[in-house]
């Protein structure tokens, strides 16, 4: 990727922002202002006009700011924009910046053209509603010249609003928009350089960026799986999802309002198997919850922090396991939790239907054990409470009393926690614990919030 060159006149350095609250962003959006070559739109719906507000706000904004708006009302939106079925979508994004950045070039062109790289910034975002009710997020977009009279370049990405207000979400806005158009024109020439910077003067327990989409000249050796890895891996998001066709999908459009089956594993090996449990555990959540309004999402999910020291994939092996479970119909979950326990909230923003985990004997005992809780205040039980919050449960399946024991070789798993038997079906309701746990096991198989479910016949 190119590096346009900013302007040489000024320089960050000599500049006094006083009592500023975010002295960075301030800087970022005055260097911008003080440059005489980016210039464009600012189209905004949902969170106030946050992104503009910070390029009027540090002075200079003339130079940046050829037209603002914001399309509140429906009404209005569609009749700029046109019709779509949601309002908060990367489809409303892409029109806005198709309808903002021909209006720049019918009516600038002549006269700017020859010396001006053209730039709209557009978002349509869902902040936080008066009754915390909605789920907050948006998607946010650059369209910009990396030199005058040069093809137009695409950024857009998706963000989920962490923040629990919605002043504070909006001012998030106000950061990120800024951090995007900067590191389009001045940070481009390292993408992962580009990336992060979007985050600076903000955390990932404030926003998270979950889905990006690069196109255009400056960006024609970006593909989209490798996009998805880079923000997972620099931790501007904690998970990246790809749906049934392998193509990068936010989370939300997948799981939105949906029950789902989760399969967390490596799935290095035994596609079929897995596939297997994946079947019969979306036909018995759809046996004990008929009345579903849509089938339940099966997906698995893959950490790119194993808990195994053994397991520590590279982009290339994690691409290859995500491939090999796509084609086989299924969508998959990239995350970054260790613990299981941390899947059910975030699962939880998407949807309020049931969800069920799915779990190998093996697996089970590892979740039972407190040594995986150390970093958890409340430690086995905080952990457990977590996992099983409403509407969550366990299906155990069965395995070979051979393939229990690799399985707890793989974790360090002696024969002071549980019985290994050396021959027949491990089960959830044979396992055999040791120690206090096994009074919790009781507990949680005549609760119901571990379900075994029985050997294939």
């Amino acid at each position: 990727m190119n590096v346009a060159n900013p302007s040489s006149n000024h320089t960050d350095s000599t500049i006094d922002f006083g009592s500023s609250a975010d002295h960075r962003t301030d800087e970022k959006a005055l260097r911008l202002n003080l440059d005489s070559k980016p210039y464009g739109t600012f189209a905004e719906i949902g969170g106030g006009q946050e992104v503009a507000r910070s390029f009027f706000r540090v002075g200079g904004a003339a130079g940046t700011v050829a037209k603002t708006m914001s399309a509140y009302d429906m009404l209005f939106s569609d009749a700029i924009y046109g019709k779509g079925t949601r309002y908060v979508s990367k489809q409303r994004l892409t029109s806005m910046l198709d309808h903002e950045y021909k209006l720049l070039e019918e009516r600038l062109q002549e006269s700017r053209g020859s010396k001006t790289c053209f730039m709209v910034f557009a978002d349509t975002v869902s902040a936080r509603n008066y009754n915390g009710t909605n789920e907050c997020h948006g998607w946010l977009g650059l369209r910009f010249q990396a030199t005058p009279q040069s093809p137009p370049n695409d950024i857009l990405v998706h963000v989920n609003l962490l923040d629990k207000t919605n002043l504070l979400q909006q001012q998030a806005l106000g950061v990120l928009g800024v951090n995007l158009i900067h590191g389009a024109f001045y940070e481009r020439s390292s993408l992962e350089g580009m990336l992060r910077s979007l985050m600076d003067s903000l955390s990932l327990a404030r926003v998270e960026i979950d889905l990006a989409e690069l196109r255009g000249p400056e960006f024609e050796d970006i593909d989209a799986e490798s996009l998805s890895l880079t923000l997972l891996r620099l931790r501007l998001c904690r998970g990246v999802a790809f749906d049934a066709s392998n193509q990068p999908v936010t989370t939300s459009e997948l799981l939105h309002n949906r029950a789902v089956v989760l399969q967390r594993g490596s799935f290095q090996f035994q596609k079929e198997k897995f596939q297997q449990m994946m079947r019969e555990s979306e036909a018995a959540l759809t046996r004990t919850i008929p009345n579903l309004e849509k089938p339940p999402v099966g997906l698995f999910e893959i950490s790119i922090n194993s808990a195994r020291p053994d397991d520590t994939p590279d982009d290339q092996e994690l691409r290859r396991r995500v491939a090999s479970l796509t084609q086989a119909g299924y969508p998959v979950l990239l995350s970054n939790f260790v613990e299981s326990f941390r899947l059910t909230e975030y699962l939880r923003r998407y949807t309020a239907e049931s969800i069920r985990f799915t779990v190998g004997a093996g697996t089970l005992v590892q979740v039972l054990r407190d040594t995986f809780y150390t970093n958890v205040e409340g430690g086995l039980l905080e952990g457990l409470g977590k996992l099983l919050g409403q509407g969550v449960k366990v299906y155990v399946f069965p395995m070979t009393a051979q393939d229990f024991q690799k399985q707890l070789n793989l974790y360090s798993s002696g024969q002071e926690f549980c019985a290994v038997p050396s021959e027949g079906l491990v089960t959830g309701n044979n396992i055999v614990l040791y120690g206090p746990v096994r009074h919790l096991y009781s507990y949680l198989l005549e609760s119901g919030n571990v379900i075994p479910i029985p050997a294939a016949q």
